[in-house]
């Protein structure tokens, strides 16, 4: 196996990137990863695990060009606007410069992560519409390119202020309405299996996700976990009121748009099982889970 790297990972130092890169990594292939600062504590743990860092900027072109020498398959996602490190134009014009660099550069094969949302008409949501519109790129360009749409991921929940330490969880779906979700460890695994077999996977738009979950099933899941009762509701409709982007988004998951359209089944028999939330609860996520069970109620509760 040669010490060069082939495959450039962009995002690196966040979630998807990095579940990417380490999957490869693992895998026995030689990576190089796209970072601003070398010097941050993701950027120095992923150079740790033998992982190659290309210092760069997504505003800087040049950087992305030097980044893509001698690779033949990229890994693809940007920071959206709700990040609020981007604009939902930056976020495109990032998407773009990384395809057209890819096809610059003679790269064989690019796997963009995209959204659940994206690809199903316009949402009015400019960090979804981003996301088709970046997808619209990349399939105007001379290269071989596989889309993958996550569904909403699982740490999500983890996020301050839904709830957990309250006894309460709050999130998007009515009590008995399907939401699908994923968790980081299988969306890094797919993807990297994805750009192992370009051959199998060149074309494809995949929607990905591990599992429906309704929010009385995220109440059970979240009660046996925690070792007491946890309650689950859906935002307030006096906080929807008051807040146009969790309002928006809402709206999306009654409308599906949001709520998630992969064929779980044949994901699993493509790429093997899925966690499920109560393996999640109990292995990769137990940690988060548990500092957000424990974390000080003081602060902005999103209910």
């Amino acid at each position: 196996m040669s010490s060069s790297p082939e495959f450039l990972v962009f995002g690196a130092t966040g979630q998807q990137g990095c579940v990417v890169a380490r999957a490869l990594r693992e895998a026995g292939r030689e990576v190089r990863a796209f970072v601003r600062d070398p010097q941050s504590e993701r950027a120095r743990a992923l150079a740790a695990e033998g992982i190659t860092l290309a210092v760069g900027d997504l505003f800087d072109r040049a950087s992305i060009d030097r980044a893509m020498t001698g690779i033949r398959g990229i890994f693809s996602v940007q920071a959206s606007s709700p990040s609020g490190l981007v604009t939902d134009e930056q976020e495109v014009a990032q998407g773009k410069a990384i395809a057209d660099s890819a096809v610059a550069a003679g790269v064989a094969h690019l796997v963009y992560s995209s959204g659940g949302a994206a690809g199903k008409g316009h949402t009015g949501m400019g960090h979804f519409d981003s996301k088709s519109r970046i997808e619209d790129h990349i399939r105007g360009l001379p290269i071989a390119a596989t889309i993958t749409r996550p569904a909403s991921f699982m740490e999500m929940m983890m996020l301050p202020g839904m709830g957990l330490n309250t006894g309460v969880f709050t999130f998007f779906m009515q009590r008995r309405q399907s939401m699908q979700m994923i968790a980081l460890d299988d969306l890094g695994r797919i993807n990297a299996q994805i750009l192992l077999q370009p051959g199998r996977y060149a074309g494809q738009t995949l929607e990905l996700s591990g599992q429906d979950i309704t929010g009385e099933y995220l109440e059970e899941a979240f009660s046996r976990a925690a070792g007491h009762p946890i309650r689950y509701q859906r935002f307030s409709d006096e906080l929807l009121a008051g807040n146009d982007f969790l309002r928006q988004l809402s709206a999306l998951v009654d409308k599906g748009i949001v709520a998630g359209v992969a064929d779980i089944p044949a994901l699993e028999r493509e790429f093997g099982p899925m966690l499920k939330l109560d393996q999640w609860l109990s292995g990769p996520g137990k940690v988060l889970f548990e500092e957000a069970l424990n974390a000080p109620q003081a602060g902005i509760s999103l209910r």
